[in-house]
């Protein structure tokens, strides 16, 4: 029996004995609110695709910061908000490898049970296991679990009468101590929220069963009914990141216009792998960095796999009339490990060993699961560069598409169209770190190389376009980088901040060249926004310019194919294989049939030449420098924030 169907709202906790009384209108709550997010299956302070302990994330490590954050107060509720399934080799060893049988619980919810939470929230990657799987994890869970904007697809072409997959709230029953010692019933009302784009995300997995609402009109809707149910106060659970751009609907990043939604107290968001309050958000429109406060609103956002632990803190009162009041409220984040003054980590609180021995099983399961070895390969294998040349972390998995999707195509209609691939740099630094990077030596390639190297779970697809289209779906792809003025002289940043590297799609079996001199064509909504602008030059198809009319087969996976990334010419309509195979075990099994291979970049793209004295930077890793050549067009440049390193591009290969 699913879980989700019941109850529009749920009381949760002790019953309430005690109402606010006038009495009480003297003296104050204080009530501090506790949120993890996107933990992705981190549970243990392990990097399981480096094979090795790390200090920078683990939900055993951030279960310390919330016992220290819970004992400093009398009154507190923990909760968290979503990406908990999937993300990490322990979530695909559970949901792929040991299953769950009965009686088995998924030790993601092993260590989240030790801790109590309140609620949690569905995050857009609970889904990528698919809707069976979701369903039974959520079984497991010692606390209600609310999703306020998914709703069951029952085919009538009418939403009115849809009706909730999820419980889209719940409201808390809980009994506070005010300072002045008296107890004090309240009823907290949580609801969650979903990026609306997991019917792209996730079409295979949802299409047909739920569809997805725009997160405000649905806050807009429930709010008041929770007001109407008895909530006194009204915690937001986003799975949403803050952007202040102007509100277009069924938006992603939709946190911060929830701060304009009448009657939320605190809100708590994720999705993005951000800090807030930090001062990435300094100078946005109603932003109190310092209070971590969105247009009054107190708000946190903890970063990503148990980095960080978001606390709100709220001061309560009763007015006259016996109802609850926020009096007032601020947002901060706690760190589980800092760097010192030469960018070195160091731990700020050591794991709790209950947390260990919980999932020890599970844990030691996925390191052997991922020690396998699959094949041998002759050159290295990193991605420090991935962004700003071609590649062999993305050449090796374009290699594995093309090769398994020119098989399938054997004796079919297609047979005979010639087979592009695409490929994206999934681990290229930004919000992962200066460690985030794939870096694999000759040698022995191992199953946790695989997953290094494909880290999400997605399947493989295969779409028609004409050439015309892959030209526009480069110019796309292109929006990874700022424009260079040839003129300036000055110190000019080459990547887009704003563009996510699982955007930056290489095409292979075509040749091209970027000219990053000129605009941006696309906008990341996908949107022309230079239509003069053509930063795609002397694109090639066996050796001639490529022709407009012709047709390819291209090899990507479900996320792009069904629309995901805004991508021109992929809506899903074109889609010609829909692969029983994840592109993971795809790239696996290449490994796995060729026993020996060269991963070398083809080095089928490049910039274009930029004539003048222009320095073009760019930021990785500080490993990164040891893996250039003499003949690079790349050149170390100095350290820059956050423990990355900055890097200069050349254009032109200098005079000796």
């Amino acid at each position: 029996m699913r879980a989700h169907i019941g109850l529009i709202a749920r009381v949760v906790g002790v019953a309430a004995l005690l109402a606010p009384s006038a009495a009480f209108a003297d003296s104050t709550v204080q009530l501090r609110l506790m949120e993890t997010t996107d933990i992705h299956v981190h549970v243990m302070d392990y990097d399981y695709y480096a094979d090795k302990a790390s200090l920078s994330m683990g939900l055993a490590r951030t279960a310390v910061l919330i016992e220290q954050a819970r004992g400093e107060v009398i009154n507190a509720l923990l909760f968290d908000n979503g990406d908990r399934l999937q993300g990490n080799p322990l979530g695909d060893f559970i949901a792929k490898e040991k299953g769950l049988k009965d009686g088995d619980v998924h030790p993601l919810y092993k260590a989240m049970n030790m801790l109590e939470y309140d609620a949690g929230n569905i995050g857009n990657h609970e889904f990528n296991y698919g809707l069976d799987f979701l369903n039974r994890t959520l079984q497991d869970a010692n606390f209600p679990t609310i999703s306020a904007n998914v709703f069951i697809e029952d085919g009538d072409g009418d939403p009115t009468n849809d009706k909730n997959y999820f419980e889209p709230y719940v409201i808390l029953d809980r009994v506070l101590e005010a300072t002045d010692g008296s107890k004090q019933a309240i009823k907290v009302g949580v609801i969650g929220f979903v990026p609306p784009q997991i019917m792209q995300w996730d079409k295979s997995n949802l299409e047909g069963q739920v569809n997805a609402r725009d997160i405000v009109e649905t806050a807009e809707r429930f709010i008041p009914e929770m007001r109407r149910a008895g909530a006194d106060i009204i915690i937001a659970v986003p799975h949403s990141g803050l952007s202040a751009e102007t509100r277009m609907g069924m938006d992603e990043n939709a946190a911060y216009y929830l701060s304009s939604v009448e009657g939320i107290d605190a809100i708590l968001s994720g999705h993005a792998h951000l800090v807030f309050p930090s001062k990435r958000f300094e100078g946005l429109p109603g932003v109190d960095v310092a209070k971590g406060t969105i247009n009054g609103v107190p708000t946190v956002m903890p970063g990503f796999w148990g980095s960080h632990l978001g606390i709100v803190d709220l001061e309560l009162t009763v007015d006259d009339a016996g109802a609850w009041r926020v009096v007032s409220g601020t947002g901060s984040v706690r760190a589980i490990m800092k760097r010192d003054e030469n960018r070195k980590k160091i731990a700020l609180v050591e794991p709790d060993p209950r947390f260990i021995e919980a999932v020890r099983e599970e844990h030691e399961g996925t390191i052997a699961f991922m020690r396998r070895g699959v094949g041998e390969i002759t050159a290295p294998i990193n991605s420090y560069f991935a962004l700003v040349q071609d590649d062999p972390s993305i050449q090796i998995v374009t290699d594995a598409q093309m090769r398994y999707v020119k098989r399938l195509l054997e004796g079919t209609e297609y047979d005979g169209l010639p087979v592009l691939s695409a490929g994206a740099p999934f681990k290229a630094g930004g919000r992962g770190g200066p460690e985030y990077y794939t870096d694999i030596a000759v040698g022995e390639i191992a199953l946790k190389n695989v997953s290094d190297l494909y880290i999400y779970p997605n399947t493989l697809r295969a779409v028609t376009l004409t050439g015309a289209q892959i030209r526009e779906w480069l110019e796309m792809s292109a929006g990874a980088f700022n424009q260079i003025d040839p003129a300036v002289t000055d110190e000019q940043p080459l990547l887009n901040p704003g563009f996510p590297s699982f955007n930056y799609d290489v095409i292979d079996g075509v040749s091209y060249r970027i000219d990053v001199t000129q605009p941006a064509r696309y906008n990341n909504a996908g949107e022309v926004v230079v239509a003069e602008s053509h930063r795609i030059v002397d694109l090639q198809f066996d050796g001639k310019p490529i022709d407009p009319k012709q047709l390819f087969v291209v090899a990507t996976n479900n996320y792009r194919a069904s629309g995901g990334g805004n991508f021109p010419g992929l809506t899903g309509d074109n889609i010609i294989i829909v692969a029983p195979d994840t592109n993971r075990d795809v790239l696996a099994n290449y490994i796995f049939d060729l026993k020996t291979l060269d991963p070398s970049a083809d080095g089928n793209w490049s910039f274009a030449p930029i004539s003048g004295d222009v320095i073009v930077t760019f930021t990785s890793g500080p490993k990164a420098a040891e893996t250039l050549g003499d003949d690079s067009l790349i050149r170390t440049a100095g350290a820059a924030e956050d423990g990355f390193a900055k890097y200069r591009l050349l254009f032109d290969k200098p005079e000796s």
